[in-house]
């Protein structure tokens, strides 16, 4: 199985293309809404790939060297999962050519970007589809979709009832990709694009392509191409099935965030939060594990800070916990300067490139948790062991191990002050790497007080 062996290593960051930076005002549509207006369903701001170019400094600041994009295809929405036409850029983004200019500086920068594939459905105006409306029962595209009768309709009020909709959508036609014509065109897109030089695939609602044979054909034309492409599948429950040698090399880590969110948020037990998180590790082979794509925040789902109800402990807590798991951590544009915001929509409002309305203690947080685990590898690749907490501690510990090399991460998710007791084999002076401060072992132990919604990651001092 060839799962690529940079993402482990890498920090993801994922882009709304729209909302990022307007690098080019020339390809702005002539009703594009101001910048940082509150976002609407149908409106544009203007973002566009020349921005993502001129903010790539930024990014390196922060130390992010993996970009996924939201869909980029030519679409009149600004979501653009409604493609109309998979071999183009949209205008109102750029071109090939800015494209290539991207993709150039993301390389030359030793960064990975990955594309948003969205093959379950495309748009109204997509060639096929546009045929089928025109001429209905004598469209010789009518079997790439799941038409229910005649006439088509597409545009009247209400949800799709004469064909098959993702989610009843008229806007989105389900593709049939049981149709060989289908498979083929899809494939060739994926062709198309992976031969760009981009490095990997999002996949967009896969399970409702429920056709182990494409997905094994889709990775096989990937890999062909470029062995180390990346393939991440957006499978909500993370149903272990969907990764192997015939599908995705690892999945959009959802159930990872929902059990540090009800943690925080005082839903779970520490106890439940322990048992679960090593089950839903546990249930991966261990490159899998590495090669999840774990999130806090992502266009679907509201701001990682409005889910916190704006508390920011609580917040950087959620992000050392993310940064010290298996698998590669991703940032939704905005998160770190703590931009908030309800659901879609909402979620999707304008980068605020003014510092003055940044959060930037948590941008620093952010920013000093990603440096520590570019330096010390035990925190990307090693294996991890959750120790179960006592029923009444309220407090959190598990090791990672590489080489010869530990580190052991507690939390505290809880108002009020823990100590906590971790056990250890190897004697010494154990440094925090957060707060600098050290700790000598009693006993076979380390001992560490924590405030409220605080952790620690402890490393022996060399």
């Amino acid at each position: 199985m060839t799962v690529p062996d940079w993402v482990q290593d890498s920090v993801f960051y994922q882009i709304f293309p729209d909302r990022f930076e307007n690098g080019d005002k020339t390809n702005d549509p002539p009703n594009v809404e101001l910048w940082e207006s509150t976002p609407t369903t149908n409106g544009f701001q203007g973002g566009d790939l020349k921005g993502i170019i001129e903010r790539l400094y930024y990014l390196l600041d922060l130390g992010i060297d993996a970009l996924y994009l939201n869909p980029i295809f030519l679409s009149p929405s600004n979501h653009r999962y409604n493609t109309t036409d998979y071999f183009q850029i949209d205008p109102k983004l750029g071109n090939l050519s800015v494209f290539h200019t991207l993709l150039d500086v993301v390389h030359r920068n030793r960064m990975h970007l990955i594309m948003d594939g969205v093959f379950n459905h495309c748009g109204r105006g997509f060639f096929a589809f546009n045929d089928l409306l025109e001429n209905q029962s004598a469209s010789p595209y009518k079997d790439w979709f799941y038409v229910k009768r005649f006439p088509v309709d597409a545009y009247s009020p209400g949800d799709a009832t004469s064909y098959l909709g993702w989610w009843k959508y008229k806007s989105l036609p389900k593709l049939n990709i049981g149709n060989p014509l289908v498979r083929q065109y899809i494939l060739s897109v994926v062709r198309y694009w992976t031969e760009q030089g981009i490095d990997g695939w999002r996949l967009d609602v896969p399970n409702e392509i429920n056709d182990d044979t494409f997905w094994a054909d889709f990775r096989d034309t990937v890999k062909r191409i470029n062995t180390d492409a990346y393939l991440v599948g957006e499978i909500w429950d993370g149903d272990k099935r969907w990764v192997d040698d015939r599908h995705f090399d690892g999945l959009m880590n959802y159930p990872l965030r929902v059990l540090i969110l009800d943690l925080l948020n005082g839903k779970i037990t520490p106890e439940y939060f322990a048992s679960h998180l090593n089950q839903h590790h546990q249930q991966y082979a261990r490159e899998n594990r590495n090669a999840m794509y774990n999130l806090l925040g992502s266009h679907d789902t509201e701001r990682l800070l409005t889910m916190t109800g704006g508390n920011i402990q609580k917040t950087k807590l959620a992000y050392l916990i993310l940064m010290t798991q298996p698998g590669s951590p991703a940032i939704y544009y905005g998160d770190e300067v703590g931009l908030m915001g309800g659901k879609d929509p909402d979620c999707r409002k304008a980068f605020p490139w003014n510092e003055s309305k940044w959060n930037s203690e948590l941008r620093a947080w952010i920013k000093n948790l990603i440096r520590i685990r570019k330096n010390y590898v035990v925190l990307r690749r090693g294996e991890i062991k959750i120790n179960t907490p006592r029923i009444g501690d309220g407090w959190i510990a598990w090791s990672r191990q590489y080489e010869g090399q530990e580190c052991f991460v507690v939390i505290n998710p809880s108002p009020t002050v823990k100590h906590s007791v971790i056990n250890i084999q190897k004697q010494g002076v154990y440094r925090d790497l957060v707060t600098l401060e050290e700790h000598p072992s009693i006993d076979s132990t380390i001992q560490v007080d924590l405030v409220p919604w605080s952790g620690c990651i402890l490393i022996p001092k060399a």
